[in-house]
């Protein structure tokens, strides 16, 4: 993998983007540090391709939250889901993590992506969410806005890092 760009807020923002995405990788992988301003135990941040705000999204989740399990499904919705995130009640100064990938980026095709999502709390209740998610835009992927679904603010510290995997000229998956 190798690292296309990393960007830690400084100061609350509602939204943060990559843009620019080489088309030189056959997959991409988000990793996520985030804090929603919330005033809640949660957060719930969305993502979007190239800056298709149109019901061209759909998702399928698996939440557990220490006591029980749930799932869920979007078929037209205006974004995809990448979990539930800490928000501004859960223990003060933690950060949810995730990871999504998404293999096949600059394909011509639908784009498919997953998501693994750990709400980190000092608390009974904590959550892990697993997204199955689909754009049907068929351009390849050059930009990625995270957002806060609710409208609210990610906290400062908050940080995401996008990496590209590359094939080799043997057709096999490298790192770099």
């Amino acid at each position: 993998m190798k690292l296309i760009e990393s960007k830690t807020l400084a100061t609350a923002q509602a939204s943060i983007e990559l843009t620019s995405i080489p088309q030189d990788g056959t997959d991409l992988v988000l990793l996520l540090s985030l804090r929603g301003a919330r005033a809640d135990l949660t957060d719930d941040p969305g993502f979007r391709f190239n800056g298709d705000t149109g019901n061209n999204y759909s998702y399928r989740t698996f939440v557990g939250n220490g006591a029980a399990a749930s799932s869920g499904a979007n078929t037209s919705a205006s974004f995809n889901y990448l979990g539930i995130i800490n928000g501004s009640t859960s223990t003060s100064s933690t950060f949810s993590n995730a990871s999504l990938y998404i293999p096949n980026y600059t394909s011509g095709l639908s784009k498919s992506s997953s998501v693994d999502c750990v709400q980190e709390n000092n608390a009974t209740t904590g959550y892990q969410t697993l997204v199955q998610n689909l754009w049907t835009g068929t351009a390849a992927i050059s930009s990625i806005l995270v957002y806060s679904t609710y409208g609210t603010n990610f906290v400062a510290g908050s940080t995401i890092s996008l990496y590209k995997i590359t094939k080799g000229s043997d057709g096999i998956v490298t790192t770099s």
